[in-house]
């Protein structure tokens, strides 16, 4: 356990036992230990390390792929967006991002520079963050197939750059060979994009509406729950498992993508975990697949 006392003058945004409710787009969870939005980098990195090594520190961006459990988070949780919030176009195919910038601000300013093949990131409703920490991707696209370089920041404090080739890439996973999890960050990156004169925004408007259409946009959800599996879809064989609408507590499966589930409004981490795992059993009993999800699950269960 820590606590400001044991803190140095900061010039973000610091909180104690705030409820991670407010900050998950599930609108469930439990209080982190500690709270923090960094006035800039200089001062989240005067913040990591005044942390104990021993103290787990979590990342943050729009809480859109997260679960955090009904007793809450241990440690440090900083909270990205609005912060490392830069985008800037460096030359005729190459952007520099920070961490904290929403995905869709990426693809809608691509399009406004006249760069293709950014649209995808409009399917992701996180932050370059956490897309670049797990690989995301929509409408047929992937991040890091456009990532050159990053920035990271170490638990020193230190920021290093880091080349794409450093990292194992795959579907949804991206870890750096040789280097513990949780041992350093991403801040920012540069992504290439090729370009196109003839760039219309009307091409992500068209992505946003059907995705609209597709899935239970606006309902307090995590976006997609479970990572397809190789050649088949998690929707489909959560569907075909007569799934859609189960419900425990205030977690149901959505009628609208079953890949999705949804607090209807009194739903606990609790209910809409044991959604999660009664999914996974009942998908690999009637189909033998073994569902892994996609969004991350942390905090204490009591």
């Amino acid at each position: 356990m820590i606590s400001l006392r044991s803190i140095p003058p900061l010039r973000g945004e610091i909180r104690e036992n705030e409820v991670m409710s407010l900050h998950t787009s599930w609108r469930v969870g439990g209080p982190a230990d500690i709270w923090f939005k960094p006035a800039d980098l200089d001062d989240l990195s005067r913040f990591i390390t005044s942390l104990d090594d021993s103290v787990p520190v979590t990342w943050l961006g729009l809480g859109s792929n997260l679960l955090v459990r009904d007793a809450g988070i241990r440690g440090a949780v900083i909270a990205s967006h609005g912060v490392m919030s830069h985008l800037e176009k460096l030359d005729s195919h190459i952007v520099d991002a920070g961490s904290g910038v929403p995905c869709a601000r990426i693809a809608k300013q691509c399009s406004r520079w006249g760069l293709a093949r950014a649209e995808f990131f409009a399917g992701i409703p996180g932050t370059l963050g956490g897309a670049l920490a797990m690989n995301a991707g929509a409408f047929g696209g992937e991040t890091w197939i456009h990532v050159l370089d990053v920035d990271v920041m170490k638990r020193s404090g230190q920021i290093i750059n880091r080349m794409a080739n450093e990292y194992d890439i795959s579907y949804r996973s991206v870890v750096l060979p040789g280097t513990e999890s949780g041992s350093e960050w991403f801040v920012s990156a540069r992504l290439r994009f090729d370009e196109d004169p003839d760039a219309d925004p009307k091409a992500i408007r068209e992505l946003l509406a059907r995705r609209k259409e597709l899935q239970p946009i606006g309902l307090p959800s995590c976006g997609s729950v479970f990572r397809n599996p190789p050649d088949d879809h998690a929707a489909r064989l959560i569907e075909a498992s007569g799934l859609k609408g189960f419900a425990i507590g205030g977690a149901v499966v959505s009628d609208k993508h079953a890949n999705f589930i949804i607090n209807t409004g009194a739903a606990t981490a609790t209910d809409i975990e044991a959604v999660i795992n009664y999914i996974h059993d009942t998908v690999a009993d009637q189909h033998g697949v073994d569902l892994i999800p996609e969004v991350r699950i942390m905090g204490d269960r009591t």
